[in-house]
């Protein structure tokens, strides 16, 4: 299932499912201080789900496809 909005991204986090952002490598997780990041499985890195809250990109997305799928 396609998502495209950042609540639709966090509440599929939140309900569950697995969420990827542009391939299966890049899953969306939320971290156990809330942060919603995009954690790159191949080298274990992580970066933020969206832009600084608080700046012009707190609602711009780090990435342009998200889709919830079977977690890997």
């Amino acid at each position: 299932m396609e998502l495209t909005t950042l609540k639709e991204i966090k509440q599929a986090v939140d309900s569950g499912l697995c969420v990827y952002c542009d391939s299966i490598g890049y899953e969306v997780i939320k971290d156990r201080v809330g942060q919603y990041l995009i954690h790159y499985i191949g080298a274990d890195y992580y970066t933020g789900l969206h832009g600084m809250a608080g700046t012009e990109y707190a609602e711009k997305l780090n990435g342009t496809r998200f889709f919830t799928g079977e977690r890997k």
